[in-house]
């Protein structure tokens, strides 16, 4: 009976091994939101690290969460906000602005270090619809290496992580507008 078992077990593993080698492996979620405030009022806040914690989601988690800045001087390249969490939602890791287009565009990558290990990277971009209002598009892209990549099968990372990115995105234009 345990052979039978152990027989359907590595069954089981080597086809969903074979079936990882040929599923996609990276994913790209983006969301937007339109602001009513002018470009240039969106962009200076969303390009300073230390203003994520008046809206992002993930560092709302866990109240208890540490944020540290080091790196360059916020919202210039290489500005970091690391978070440590004992919650497992929030994790561990560090976000990196890595460029930025002065008053268009903010590239960040986002590295998670507990409870899992991976990268992700992305970008907000900030567009002027008229003076006062401001689209901001969030785009956010990762992945899963082999044989972990089977998982996305199953997962919907647009409704996983997309309706994070869009309540951190409802929770920006609530700040912002009434600032």
């Amino acid at each position: 009976m345990i052979i039978k078992i152990l027989v359907v077990l590595v069954a089981f593993i080597s086809v969903a091994a074979v079936v990882a080698l040929f599923t996609k492996n990276k994913y790209t979620l983006a969301r937007d939101i339109v602001i009513n405030k002018p470009k240039q009022e969106v962009f200076d806040y969303v390009k300073l690290n230390k203003n994520q914690k008046s809206y992002s989601k993930w560092l709302s988690l866990d109240p208890n969460t540490k944020i540290e800045f080091r790196g360059a001087e916020d919202g210039t390249p290489g500005s970091i906000l690391a978070f440590a969490s004992k919650d497992k939602k929030a994790g561990t890791g560090e976000w990196e602005i890595k460029k930025i287009t002065e008053g268009e565009r903010v590239d960040f990558e986002l590295r998670f270090l507990e409870p899992f290990v991976f990268t992700a990277n992305g970008h907000f971009s900030i567009e002027a619809i008229v003076p006062s209002q401001t689209k901001v598009n969030w785009v956010y892209n990762s992945g899963m290496d082999w044989p972990m990549n089977f998982m996305l099968l199953f997962l919907d990372m647009d409704k996983i992580i997309g309706k994070d990115i869009q309540t951190s995105l409802v929770t920006l234009k609530s700040k912002l507008e009434t600032l």
